[in-house]
């Protein structure tokens, strides 16, 4: 084996054996000077958006474009000669590029000949330290002073329980929440207002501070109503796998109750009509002939204040007007006079929701409201012979839309093309269902992640919950915002009311909002109000796709470290666990992932407050491995315990 030589004293750093200049080293010194270039050009060139930005976030705008002009080329190459020269290799430069690339090349002039020239650089705006510095003032004014201590911030959507509930805001708090979110899209001003009130109560009762962020309902492109279905209802008793009857099904006919009471004992409640109910005694038995066309059978139990309480062996579906006669041999088998048999009528179902039925190859016709959906005919021999149809809340959005974009419906779980379009609706031909057919029911989600929206992000609606969360909320999250005429629009209506200066962050959920999201962040930058972007992962993975997603949180979250702006990951962090109880694995390690983003963010759920706890503890054990991008190597117990091979041995 050859001993590595030792080396010489005499030869100057970087140089090779014959003290010439290490070509490779000239190489990298060349690469590095063109990206400061770079840099320095894209600065010249924005010089309009950088003059338009706030004083305060001129800077880190600076900044922002500086990585945005590193990320324009491929430096992968780069990086590895630089790590094989023990060098940085860029990959954590997000908070002070220039700075870190003239620190990298201020290196390699160290190892070069004196002779060799240099040459003049670009002005650094900031360095390492005062980057860092930026971010943690940005998150102080957005996120409280408790994103900067050894805490860490979650944000929690408030349930409509929170309104009521005197002790579920303390819990939280007491779990960890440092944001409260109202989503403004569901409930009222009077629910939002308790719900506030009961957070204020809360905050003075702990000790513990916490923010209100409101988030604009936003213009979500939704499916319009579809035709009732059948007024039907249907019951039938628990069978085993085998299909041997377990239990009967349990029915109260009643003249009293509607069939949505909710009743203890009972698998269903039917209303019925008249007085005859009132003849039937235990053990007598009632016939039919039900929607489906088949005789069955019902027997009493017993009778009550409510009504009959009765019980069938078979599956039963019920209909408004169907007659429920008593048999001519009841009441444990005596026959029963004539004149006292008698007749229930079923009265009033509501009728179950509507829904499409969809196969992959069907053909779907989205058109205005107030036309109501419908499923398609059925011709001769189950062929099609017209479209189903749905309605969409947005109409003026056809105009956007292309022959071969595409079209996904209720969170990407339908997707189709669109192969028509006219002013007044859209043919999409479905191309992703389930196999046996995926339903599409009224309220559902629609993306067109290929088509360029020009609808506003600010509603009407909007802009009249403006007025209440100004003077309610710490934060606007703006949904929807896809351009800097959306953020100018709501500038606008913030001046108006007198509250310019409210923290707004910016929910990144569409192709267009993460495509301009440099832009976007210019744009936003112009006020000095506190700033920050939420990853909001749903509609983001629907709308790029979901192979995608996962590279697109990671270049959001590095674009916000360029620009100093604390970013909130969200969209089902640890779903499971707040609506199961039991957390999945893979979402254990999204929730770590998060845990590099200034804030993480939960939805409701019968279990939330577990979830936050688990969720505090899991942020605050990664703080100790992660800081944003970078790996922190604190020390490690199984390293402590290591033994050696030869002291295990002995």
């Amino acid at each position: 084996m050859v001993s590595p030589a030792a080396p010489d004293p005499n030869q100057a750093p970087g140089a090779d054996g014959a003290g010439e200049e290490n070509p490779c080293l000239e190489r990298i010194t060349g690469q590095l000077i063109d990206l400061c270039r770079s840099m320095q050009s894209m600065e010249i060139s924005d010089g309009l958006a950088l003059e338009a930005v706030a004083a305060d976030n001129r800077v880190s705008a600076c900044n922002l474009l500086h990585y945005v002009a590193l990320r324009q080329h491929d430096i992968r190459q780069l990086q590895d000669q630089l790590a094989s020269q023990g060098l940085s290799s860029l990959g954590r430069c997000e908070s002070s590029v220039m700075d870190s690339v003239q620190k990298v090349l201020e290196i390699l002039r160290s190892r070069s000949r004196p002779e060799v020239p240099s040459h003049p650089l670009p002005a650094v705006p900031l360095n390492h330290g005062s980057g860092q510095d930026l971010i943690a003032r940005n998150c102080v004014r957005l996120l409280g002073a408790r994103s900067c201590t050894a805490d860490c911030t979650i944000m929690v959507t408030l349930p409509m329980e929170a309104a009521e509930d005197d002790e579920l805001i303390e819990h939280l708090l007491r779990a960890g929440m440092t944001i409260a979110r109202i989503n403004c899209a569901h409930d009222g001003q009077a629910d939002w207002l308790r719900m506030i009130h009961q957070l204020r109560r809360a905050v003075t009762s702990t000790g513990r501070p916490c923010r209100i962020a409101m988030d604009l309902a936003g213009p979500k492109l939704r499916t319009g109503p579809i035709q009732a279905g059948p007024q039907v209802m249907r019951c039938k008793p628990r069978r085993d796998s085998l299909g041997r009857l377990l239990s009967p099904a349990r029915i109260l006919l009643s003249p009293h109750l509607e069939p949505t009471t909710p009743m203890a004992g009972v698998d269903a409640v039917a209303p019925i009509t008249g007085d005859g109910w009132t003849r039937l005694e235990a053990g007598d038995r009632l016939e039919m002939i039900d929607a489906s066309g088949r005789h069955r059978q019902l027997r009493v139990e017993r009778r009550s204040a409510e009504g009959i309480w009765a019980t069938t062996t078979q599956s039963c579906h019920f209909t408004p007007g169907l007659k429920l006669v008593m048999s001519a041999r009841s009441g444990g088998g005596s026959d029963r006079h004539e004149a006292n048999r008698c007749t229930v009528t079923i009265g009033r179902i509501p009728a179950l929701e509507g829904s499409l039925l969809l196969h992959k190859g069907d053909q779907l016709r989205i058109v205005a409201l107030p036309e109501l959906g419908r499923p398609a005919g059925n011709g001769g021999e189950g062929k099609q012979h017209r479209h189903a149809v749905i309605s969409c809340t947005l109409a003026e959005v056809f105009a956007d839309v292309n022959c071969g974009d595409r079209i996904f419906f209720d969170d990407g779980k339908i997707g189709g093309l669109v192969t028509g379009t006219q002013p007044t609706e859209l043919l999409v031909e479905i191309t992703a269902a389930k196999q046996k057919g995926s339903r599409l029911r009224a309220d559902k989600g629609i993306n067109l992640p290929d088509s360029p929206l020009t609808i506003p992000a600010l509603t009407a609606r909007d802009i009249a919950d403006l007025e209440f969360i100004v003077q309610h909320a710490d934060i606007l999250n703006f949904s929807f915002v896809h351009s800097s005429t959306d953020l100018q629009a709501l500038q606008d209506q913030l001046t108006r009311l007198g509250h310019a200066d409210l923290a707004v962050i910016l929910k990144i959920e569409t192709r267009q909002a993460f495509d301009d999201l440099p832009s976007l962040l210019l744009a936003a930058m112009r006020s000095p109000a506190p700033l920050g972007v939420m990853i909001a992962r749903g509609d983001l993975a629907i709308e790029c796709g979901w192979e995608r997603l996962a590279e697109i949180q990671e270049e959001i979250l590095r674009l916000c470290e360029a620009a100093h702006l604390p970013c909130i990951w969200a969209t089902q962090v640890l779903e499971e666990l707040a609506h199961g109880g039991m957390p999945t694995r893979a979402e254990i390690s999204d929730a770590a992932m998060g845990a590099r983003a200034e804030g993480v963010m939960l939805n409701k759920g019968p279990n939330i407050t577990a979830t936050v706890r688990m969720l505090h503890e899991i942020v605050m054990r990664m703080q100790s491995h992660q800081h944003k991008n970078s790996s922190t190597f604190r020390r490690l117990e199984l390293a402590a315990h290591h033994q050696s091979y030869a002291s295990s041995v002995t």
